[in-house]
């Protein structure tokens, strides 16, 4: 294991992992600190937490992050390609930003919002050119300024977080920035379907499945990370995808909702996934306009292997 100094996400994403990390520790494979792990895979990379502190922690030769969302593989992309010259922007947009009073930061926040939208369209997300660092340090901007930190799309793609009033939000943070530059040298980055990275992934692999969460009930349905939906058919295909890869004698662990704190009787992976095992930890829900409705609930970790008594008992 290492204690050097380590990047965090740049960016708050819906479903982030940073609060859990420690509840997640004890069902990692005893692989992981073996050493035997070569290879981290994360198909739905989000903000990153586990695949930062993974990497952080563990003698990890390989790290291979997939997202469908191609605005934020863009922004990864551009930190591992010149971080120096996005830190010199979001410099200048902080700048900027701090020089103002409340209702002009208002102002310029849906300046940037719209400008971000109505420049979607010409942006070539298919390979590096000079218009990715402005999209990126705008990402970046929206993501720190907006309201509670989310990326949101509405049906046609568009960003649409209203402004959130932060007093003094970290717009450039360059240290971290560069930490995360340097571990991104290492890593492949990809945008795709999860099922892109099956072409990596052999007996030396830890692969963590974080997909947008099975609502647990109507009103928590909140999947608006791109305009694709990830209903029951699509968690059912990544089930399938889990089986093939547990073919392929990876180590697997997957997150989701537990239906069973709206439903006791919502056997839905217990079914799906009878052949694994099955765990829960607990979580604050924070996606919920209501505060009294911001209590733990359980998350479930489905796992294709067993864990030893050191990790937990049972």
């Amino acid at each position: 294991m290492t204690t050097t100094q380590h990047p965090k996400p740049c960016l708050k994403w819906a479903g982030g992992k940073g609060q859990l990390l420690e509840q997640l520790e004890p069902f990692f494979p005893q692989e992981l600190a073996q050493g035997s792990i070569q290879r981290y895979i994360e198909p739905f990379v989000g903000g990153g937490a586990v695949f930062l502190h993974i990497a952080n922690t563990y003698n990890v030769s390989e790290f291979y992050i997939f997202d469908i969302n191609p605005e934020l593989i863009l922004a990864y992309q551009t930190i591992q390609k010149n971080v120096e010259d996005l830190i010199e922007i979001l410099d200048n947009l902080q700048q900027h930003y701090f020089s103002l009073e409340e209702e002009k930061r208002k102002q310029y926040f849906y300046q940037i919002r719209s400008d971000f939208n109505q420049k979607r369209h010409q942006i070539n997300f298919e390979s590096y050119n000079l218009d990715w660092l402005e999209r990126t340090a705008q990402l970046i901007f929206l993501n720190r300024t907006c309201y509670n930190g989310l990326f949101r799309v509405n049906a046609k793609g568009e960003f649409n977080v209203p402004f959130g009033r932060y007093k003094n939000p970290r717009i450039c943070d360059r240290d971290n920035l560069r930490l995360l530059a340097q571990l991104l040298q290492k890593t492949h980055i990809q945008q795709g379907d999860f099922t892109e990275c099956a072409k990596f992934v052999n007996h030396q692999s830890l692969v963590y499945f974080d997909p947008p969460y099975r609502p647990i009930s109507q009103t928590a349905n909140f999947k608006s990370y791109s305009p694709n939906q990830f209903n029951d058919f699509e968690q059912l295909r990544l089930r399938d995808f889990f089986t093939y890869l547990d073919q392929k004698k990876a180590k697997l662990i997957l997150s989701n909702s537990d239906p069973k704190n709206q439903d006791p009787t919502d056997d839905f992976f217990e079914t799906a996934y009878a052949h694994y095992r099955i765990e829960k930890i607990q979580a604050a829900r924070s996606i919920n306009s209501k505060s009294s409705k911001r209590g733990k609930i359980n998350e479930l970790l489905i796992l294709n292997y067993s864990l030893m008594p050191a990790n937990r008992d049972g």
